[in-house]
């Protein structure tokens, strides 16, 4: 069996550490991009939200012709 000595304890940390730096660096590219994608969720929610606004304003509009040119029934 090999001998334990510090100088292989120092070199199996060595190793720990640059592992530990390598994941460290790994995590903080995984955070930027899941920052991105919020912030491209963020845009495509308020984008969203300008459609239905749209929509709604549509819709208003095809009623009031609607009722202008008497293509609506009248309600019971």
């Amino acid at each position: 069996m090999a001998q334990v000595t510090n100088e292989l304890m120092f070199e199996v940390l060595k190793s720990i550490q640059q592992q530990t730096q390598r994941m460290d660096l790994t995590l903080g590219e995984v955070k930027l991009e899941l920052q991105a994608i919020r912030g491209h969720q963020l845009a495509m929610q308020q984008d969203i939200s300008v459609i239905y606004s749209r929509l709604g304003s549509i819709e208003q509009r095809v009623d009031r012709i609607e009722r202008r040119l008497g293509l609506t029934e009248p309600a019971h």
